[in-house]
């Protein structure tokens, strides 16, 4: 039993030895990524399509509240297969604005797509950046200071964001 106890603490030591030998660095993806100006120029253009088809989705919502304010106030003096008729078109205009804010916002939407379009390239150029300079300098580990981690502190000496802008060509 102590001999086991014992075994194990040696191990921990021996971990620890080792994970004390391993290099480490911080990045802050936000502070890179501010200072890419096609990542900025991307974001303006997914902020401009993104609110022209919010106009194509609510122009729709608003013409379904139209469709049916028209029918409150008609409603007394309609047939029953107008009122059918009109209850069918209103369901159908919300319907039809449902189906194109799907397409639009949907997990595998429009914008979806248009963001990964724009922002891969950028981002797996930052990716191979950091990579390249982690074998340069041998990090074993690499963290982004700016994800909800659970990085307290971070000293400033092994922050590489400022390099990585520099490997990118991006001066500050």
């Amino acid at each position: 039993m102590i001999r086991k106890i014992i075994l194990c603490a040696i191990c921990i030591i021996c971990s620890f030895s080792s994970a004390s030998a391993q290099k480490f660095a911080l990045i802050d993806m936000d502070y890179i990524f501010k200072n890419i100006p096609a990542y900025e120029r991307a974001n303006e253009q997914l902020a401009q399509v993104s609110r022209k088809w919010q106009a194509e989705v609510d122009a729709l919502n608003t013409e379904a509240q139209t469709m049916y304010k028209n029918y409150q106030n008609e409603v007394v003096f309609l047939s029953a297969e107008q009122k059918k008729s009109r209850q069918d078109a209103i369901m159908e205009k919300e319907k039809e604005a449902a189906e194109l804010k799907r397409k639009y916002f949907g997990p595998e939407g429009e914008l979806f797509k248009k963001r990964s379009s724009l922002m891969s390239p950028i981002q797996e150029e930052v990716y191979n950046a950091v990579k390249d300079i982690a074998d340069l300098r041998g990090y074993q580990l690499v963290l982004d200071r700016a994800s909800d981690t659970g990085i307290i502190f971070g000293s400033p000496k092994i922050d590489i964001s400022n390099e990585v802008l520099q490997k990118l060509g991006y001066a500050n």
